[in-house]
């Protein structure tokens, strides 16, 4: 064997053992092919290059018509969803932290509800009644008429201030948190957190939900019927528990549950929590000014009406009202029900109910839902879920 030739035994098979050589032209893609060049079983035709792109091109389109008819159908219905729904979704918080509409939501709410005025204190006060002793012109729930001796003895144990760290804000940004099925698997619960001001509605439950609903809790509004039977476990140590009274017996209610008197059991519909474990200097008791204006400017209910077929705020709306006579910045979240026509879908995030436990209720919900929407379109408020 001559020098400089390398010499490459084979195996049984027939196979070199030696480097391997490189792959003939034969074995590559037709796409790898050198240009100009056909690739056949046989051997390499001469062929013009810009013949066979375009029909290769034209195959590979018509072999994927399907797939990119789907994903442009996909996309256009992606556009469609986004700007039908541009004012549904969550208004991003860093924007809400750089500018603070200072003065907007007075000037708007001026133009919906007559005569507004941020003068009337949020939580009735001692010294109101005592001192001043101004009569009210209605009966609960829209005044105090008739409820005073009890409403006095309930203003000696309770309070009626605002945390300072809230009375200092500069811009008081608010959320108030529906307890609508809009919530569940909604991922909004570290967006609400982040609000100055959260308001919660009722028993609505915050263990379990922080995912959805978050954890923080600024105000709770409830009423006998609709308190936790442990307000310790769904709110926070320095959570304001608002009452909101609807009749007499509410103020009973929270005066014997405070002092430990013998409890009130008739006079409700639903029978209260007859042990109650809140501390009295975190109780406030709404003023019934707000049930007023709820009722008259936001719903045209007339304040005086027959027995048989009273009409009543819901507390969702009536949290709302409050909003706009307090805050810089009202968002809602978790609001609305669903189509009427629906009849298996639960109105709650947290419970299976559904709309036919609202049938009997003095609520007129559609007549809500009007109002609402029209506060959302007057820039009133915001919505972070959808309406």
């Amino acid at each position: 064997m001559s020098k400089g030739k390398r010499s490459h035994q084979r195996d049984g098979r027939g196979r070199e053992d030696g480097p391997v050589a490189p792959q003939p032209l034969e074995l590559l893609p037709p796409l790898l092919a050198p240009r100009g060049r056909t690739v056949s079983g046989s051997g390499c035709d001469e062929s013009p290059g810009p013949r066979l792109m375009p029909a290769l091109l034209i195959k590979m389109i018509n072999k994927s018509r399907g797939k990119i008819l789907g994903v442009l159908a996909l996309f256009l219905v992606m556009v469609w969803y986004s700007i039908y729904r541009e004012d549904s979704f969550y208004f991003p918080v860093q924007e809400n932290k750089t500018v603070c509409p200072i003065g907007e939501v007075e000037r708007k709410a001026a133009q919906l509800i007559g005569n507004y005025t941020r003068d009337r204190p949020l939580f009735l006060q001692l010294k109101d009644f005592f001192w001043v002793r101004t009569p009210s012109l209605y009966e609960l729930p829209y005044g105090t008429k008739g409820s005073e001796d009890v409403l006095l003895r309930l203003l000696s144990i309770t309070s009626y201030s605002l945390p300072e760290s809230i009375q200092s804000l500069k811009c008081r940004r608010c959320v108030v948190v529906g307890n609508g099925h809009r919530l569940r698997n909604s991922s909004m619960g570290d967006t609400i957190n982040t609000y100055d001001v959260v308001i919660r509605l009722n028993n609505a439950p915050v263990h379990g939900y922080e995912q959805d609903v978050g954890s923080k809790t600024t105000m709770r509004l409830f009423y006998p019927e609709s308190a936790h039977f442990d307000p310790q476990v769904e709110n926070n140590p320095d959570t304001l528990l608002v009452l909101v009274p609807f009749k007499p017996m509410d103020f009973q209610w929270m005066e014997a549950i405070l002092n430990d008197k013998k409890r009130v059991r008739k006079g409700f519909w639903k029978q209260p929590p007859l042990i109650w474990d809140a501390n009295p200097e975190q109780v406030r008791i709404l003023n019934p000014y707000y049930m007023e204006v709820t009722a008259a400017k936001l719903l045209s209910l007339p304040m005086k009406q027959p027995r048989k077929v009273k009409q009543k705020p819901t507390t969702g709306l009536l949290a709302i009202t409050l909003a706009l006579h307090f805050c810089d910045l009202v968002h809602i979240a978790g609001f609305g029900y669903p189509d009427s026509a629906n009849k298996k879908q639960t109105i709650h995030y947290y419970e299976q109910i559904t709309l036919k436990s609202m049938a009997a209720s003095e609520h007129n919900i559609s007549h809500e839902a009007v109002a609402i929407k029209r506060m959302l379109e007057l820039g009133l408020l915001k919505n972070l879920t959808y309406f």
